[in-house]
Formats: C-alpha cells, sequence, structure tokens
C-alpha cells in the first residue's frame, strides 16, 4: 500500500511539468502538421516562394496591436484545421519556439477568447495588412524582412 501510494505522490508532484512537456510536444506536432511544409520545420520559410522567416522576427509582431491580430488572421491560422484552443496553444508555442529574444518585455500570452474574436474576422488582404504590420514596425526601428 506504501508503494501505491509513494507512484501517486511521485506521479502528482510530476503532473504540472509533464503538462507543459504535453502542451509543448502537442503545439510542435500540431506545427510540423499544420505548418511545417510552408514555414518549414525550424520556421525559416521559403524567401523564393513568398513564405517569411520566422525565426527571431515573430516575437516583433506582438509589439503592435495590428500585428499581435495579424498572425491569428493570416490564412494559416484563420483556415486552418486547429480549434480555437490548439491554435491559440500553437502561436504561444511559436512565439516562444522561434522569436523569444523579440517579444516585449510585457508580452501576455495569447488568450482562447482572443483568439476566437480574431479569428472570426481574417483578412482580406494579407499582403496589405502585413505591410502595414511592418510599416509600423519600422516607425519604432524594428526591421522586419
Amino acid at each position: 500500500m506504501k508503494a501505491l501510494h509513494l507512484a501517486l505522490l511521485t506521479t502528482a508532484l510530476l503532473l504540472p511539468t509533464a503538462g507543459k512537456a504535453d502542451n509543448d510536444r502537442s503545439a510542435r506536432l500540431q506545427y510540423i502538421l499544420h505548418c511545417a511544409g510552408c514555414h518549414q520545420s525550424d520556421g525559416h520559410g521559403a524567401a523564393h516562394s513568398g513564405v517569411p522567416d520566422m525565426r527571431g522576427q515573430l516575437g516583433h509582431f506582438v509589439k503592435v496591436p495590428e500585428g499581435r491580430a495579424f498572425l491569428v488572421k493570416v490564412p494559416g491560422s484563420s483556415n486552418s484545421a486547429l480549434n480555437n484552443a490548439e491554435l491559440t496553444r500553437l502561436l504561444n508555442w511559436m512565439l516562444q519556439s522561434f522569436a523569444p529574444a523579440n517579444l516585449p518585455p510585457d508580452f501576455v500570452p495569447y488568450t482562447e477568447s482572443e483568439v476566437t474574436a480574431l479569428r472570426s474576422a481574417p483578412l482580406d488582404d494579407v499582403a496589405g495588412a502585413r505591410a502595414a504590420v511592418v510599416t509600423r514596425l519600422a516607425e519604432r526601428g524594428i526591421s522586419i524582412q
């Protein structure tokens, strides 16, 4: 009986760590299945096809409200088969994985309710919206490729 109690206690103590690890693995898997085909497994994109490199840049987008919204509204996000909770987890994982050094100091992770609201109004002009975000960031001295 003591062995069972010890096993249960050990499992309970490890659950918070396992939960984060499971979330990270789940988000990474979702990225591979839904995003890596264009953005590549490491996020470097494909410049020859117009797919931007997310590494070291993605975190800048959440520095302005329209950039934060853009990441949810781009077709790859807004039209994906992921539900809003999965997309929320994926976006937060991508920001932490591909551009943690560029996140603002006061970065607040996406919430499911925020993603739900933003996703309900996809972009009509993706290139124009991205250009507007890039211009806004340039005004702040941040260069995006």
